[in-house]
């Protein structure tokens, strides 16, 4: 009797693997294009430099050279480049800077207007820090409210794993601190690139959806990917 030709059929467990190894791959791939449209050519700051000015091209020089030298450095550190670099950018209102209710700029829309609010200086320490190679996962925008202030804020949490109380990167003080030493932040909800959750105390509680639900987020996602710069 001749032996019964080996079955190609994959089973559930097989499937299941080559699903999770091609979602994987969607993300890097997807991670990759976002991290390429943060890396500026000297040609590409050239043309912002004509456009926008001098200052506005040191800005985007100074940015390429702290993600250029800073790959290498421990992602504690990292945090404390990135933060203390973004700082320097002055806060000014959506509806003052870009004559909007609420804009969400892109890292280079940010630094060569020099200027924005919080979600902005959140946005451009969340997209750095990618390029730096921290994982997404890691990070967190979160909306929470300044209590002291009586007015919603965002802010950039980090988590060393996923168990860790994350620490705070805030535009409001220059300090890093956990996220149970910010009693003056009430925190409402968290997001990265793929997850929105419920947060409560500093960390995500509750998983309730994706971060599609946030139109702002789609559309500064879509403008970096095409690196897209939109300052009329």
């Amino acid at each position: 009797m001749s032996a019964s030709p080996p079955s190609h059929r994959l089973s559930w467990p097989g499937i299941a693997l080559l699903l999770g190894m091609a979602a994987a791959l969607v993300v890097a791939i997807a991670t990759a294009v976002e991290t390429s449209a943060l890396r500026l050519s000297e040609s590409q700051i050239e043309e912002y430099r004509k456009v926008y000015g001098e200052d506005a091209a040191k800005r985007l020089r100074a940015w390429q050279a702290l993600i250029r030298d800073s790959a290498h450095l421990p992602e504690d550190e990292k945090l404390q480049v990135v933060n203390r670099f973004f700082n320097q950018v002055r806060f000014i209102d959506d509806i003052v800077h870009w004559k909007q209710k609420d804009y969400w700029a892109t890292p280079v829309e940010f630094l060569i207007s020099n200027g924005g609010d919080c979600e902005d200086f959140s946005i451009a320490k969340f997209f750095t820090l990618r390029a730096l190679g921290v994982s997404e996962e890691k990070m967190s925008i979160a909306y929470v409210k300044a209590l002291e202030l009586n007015q919603a804020h965002m802010v950039l949490t980090y988590y060393s794993d996923p168990s860790a109380m994350p620490v705070v990167l805030d535009n409001l003080i220059g300090e890093i601190r956990p996220a149970n030493q910010r009693p003056d932040l009430l925190h409402v909800y968290t997001f990265n690139g793929d997850s929105l959750w419920v947060s409560k105390k500093g960390r995500r509680a509750e998983l309730v959806g994706t971060s599609n639900k946030l139109k702002p987020w789609v559309k500064l996602q879509s403008r970096i990917e095409q690196n897209a710069v939109n300052l009329n």
